[in-house]
């Protein structure tokens, strides 16, 4: 019997959650959490109203056996604290970002605030799955990587792995998201008369994803330079990364293909395409779609996500699996 709780219920990640774990079958019962809102009955997906539970910090950790923490980062902190302190001692699955960086100065630096519960920042294994099973297995806290860093890395990781981009070398990421990723609260910038039928650039050199997708590839010490500019799309889900790289000597297109192959031939999500990837073709489900070409020398990698499925909800869920020791496709396929 396994007791899950979605806090943060209903936001855009936490609605996804909600239909994910009613589709799997190691789940018997889920509790729709809110700070907010809590006592409302609220429509939250296609399957009906749910009745929001108000948050209870101490029921949190008593009561349940997996905890989704969809809230802003600093906010969900003290809910993860009271969550691993409880008697259940539930799995935590962080959406925020406060668990993704080991050093909490370095999250402080980036997100300009000192994080509440720093002991905790070295205890999360960084949740990309499909290259963190042996750092998930027996995990009680488990970050949840961001959406265009799990765009980014899944094209990234095999070519660097496998040696395959020259060192001290420039990767762009050229990566467009639907206005899903800004989040549910309001906003000029999301309104539609401002998205629809247009496109833009921002957060141009500071995005807080380029430090994550950069720790990743080694931090400080990286033997890369990253230069990453997201954009808006005029559509509520989807993300496309173009990556460009800068092959070793010796490689190029047909060996990135291969190392892509290999990393993901035995993956049940991630998909390598002869044609580059769309973000029609993985709308609403947990599947990566990767393509590879060669352009002027350079090879370009596309990485097609749902930034609210395998960019949040699905791969929270898909990590949860993996440590709690379901089939991963659970609640996914």
């Amino acid at each position: 019997m396994t007791r899950v709780a979605v806090v943060g219920a209903t936001g855009y990640a936490g609605r996804e959650l909600l239909g994910l774990c009613q589709r799997h079958p190691g789940i018997d019962s889920i509790t729709a959490m809110s700070a907010r809102e809590g006592g409302a009955a609220a429509p939250l997906g296609p399957r009906g109203e749910w009745r929001l539970v108000p948050l209870d910090l101490e029921a949190l950790g008593r009561d349940h056996d997996v905890v989704f923490t969809c809230l802003p980062h600093t906010v969900g902190v003290p809910v993860a604290k009271a969550a691993l302190d409880g008697s259940a001692a539930p799995l935590v699955v962080d959406l925020s970002a406060d668990h993704r960086f080991s050093d909490p100065l370095e999250f402080e630096r980036i997100y300009s605030v000192s994080h509440p519960e720093p002991q905790l920042c070295d205890a999360a294994p960084y949740g990309l799955t499909e290259h963190a099973r042996g750092d998930l297995a027996g995990a009680r806290l488990v970050a949840n990587p961001g959406c265009y860093p799990t765009a980014s890395l899944l094209g990234i990781l095999p070519l660097v792995d496998a040696g395959l981009v020259a060192a001290e070398s420039r990767i762009v990421v050229d990566a467009k998201s639907g206005v899903s990723g800004a989040g549910k609260s309001p906003s000029e910038v999301t309104l539609y008369g401002n998205v629809n039928e247009t496109m833009r650039a921002y957060g141009v050199g500071n995005h807080r994803h380029s430090p994550e997708i950069l720790s990743r590839l080694g931090g400080a010490s990286s033997p890369y330079k990253l230069s990453f500019v997201p954009h808006l799309a005029p559509m509520f889900r989807g993300m496309l990364a173009t990556i460009y790289l800068e092959p070793a000597a010796g490689a190029g297109v047909e060996s990135a293909a291969r190392a892509l192959e290999a990393a993901y031939a035995h993956e049940p999500f991630v998909h390598l395409m002869r044609e580059p990837a769309r973000t029609a073709d993985v709308a609403g489900t947990n599947h990566c779609h990767l393509s590879v070409a060669e352009v002027d020398g350079a090879v370009v990698v596309t990485s097609a996500i749902d930034n609210l499925v395998k960019g949040a909800a699905g791969q929270a869920l898909q990590n949860m699996n993996v440590v709690k020791g379901f089939d991963e496709t659970w609640g996914l396929l």
